[in-house]
């Protein structure tokens, strides 16, 4: 077999969220990555090979046959990894609240936000709430740097400002004038609200939230204006699983 326009076109046409949103599939490229998604509950719709026996699945009809230079065409990558699958995007469902969870109030980079995603399934974070104008988790970037981590993470979008009001739990997020995290009393269930790359917590979500948090600075010279997003979701996430 080979690659059907009509297959290109749909693959070309899932790197647009209005397209992704529209099907409700998304891409994932890479032996690696690609084997994660399919050990996981996600549904396959089409797996393109360079070669057999690459990935395990079990429904072989599922699989097409291609040339390394027609996954070139296709892939997002200069050099494509020999595998290209593209799956069904899994419906959203409530959101628990219980233990910590994390919200993200328009977190723009696709890299930050796959490293958040894999920074969720390291500290056993099950819940991430994202605010609808953040970056949608099946462009293909974030789906590659989650290196699978997605499927073990319930990722929903949201009003956050309503979510965080309705909130039945605490609600706290980090600020260069918070209280030291390394002092502060933390709780079991909480919610940790991380903010924008350039301009932090929106207004809106600010007032939503109950306790301000700061991770301090340790150096002679300090200069530095501030950590990376997901830096500093390292930071806190591991204080609040250090105390629990």
């Amino acid at each position: 077999m080979s690659l059907s326009k009509n297959q290109t076109k749909l693959i070309n046409s899932l790197r647009q969220k209005k397209y992704r949103q529209e099907y409700g599939l998304f891409v994932a490229e890479g032996i690696k990555v690609v084997n994660e998604l399919l050990n996981s509950n996600l549904e396959i719709e089409q797996l393109f090979v360079t070669e057999p026996n690459l990935v395990s699945i079990k429904n072989s009809s599922k699989v097409v046959l291609i040339t390394a230079s027609e996954l070139k065409k296709v892939s997002a990558f200069k050099s494509p990894n020999k595998v290209l699958g593209i799956f069904k995007i899994p419906k959203e469902k409530e959101v628990k609240e219980k233990g910590i969870i994390l919200a993200l109030d328009t977190i723009n980079d696709p890299g930050n936000l796959g490293t958040i995603i894999r920074l969720c399934d390291w500290f056993g974070i099950q819940e991430l709430v994202c605010s609808k104008d953040t970056v949608d988790c099946y462009n293909q970037k974030v789906i590659q740097s989650t290196m699978g981590s997605i499927t073990r993470v319930h990722i929903v979008y949201t009003d956050l400002v309503d979510f965080l009001k309705n909130a039945t739990i605490p609600v706290f997020t980090a600020d260069m004038n918070g209280q030291n995290v390394y002092n502060a009393d933390l709780p079991k269930e909480a919610i940790l609200v991380m903010g924008n790359e350039a301009n932090g917590i929106s207004e809106a979500v600010t007032s939503a939230i109950q306790q301000k948090l700061t991770i301090p600075r340790f150096g002679d010279v300090q200069e530095t204006e501030s950590l990376n997003v997901a830096t500093a979701t390292a930071i806190l996430l591991s204080e609040f699983k250090r105390r629990t």
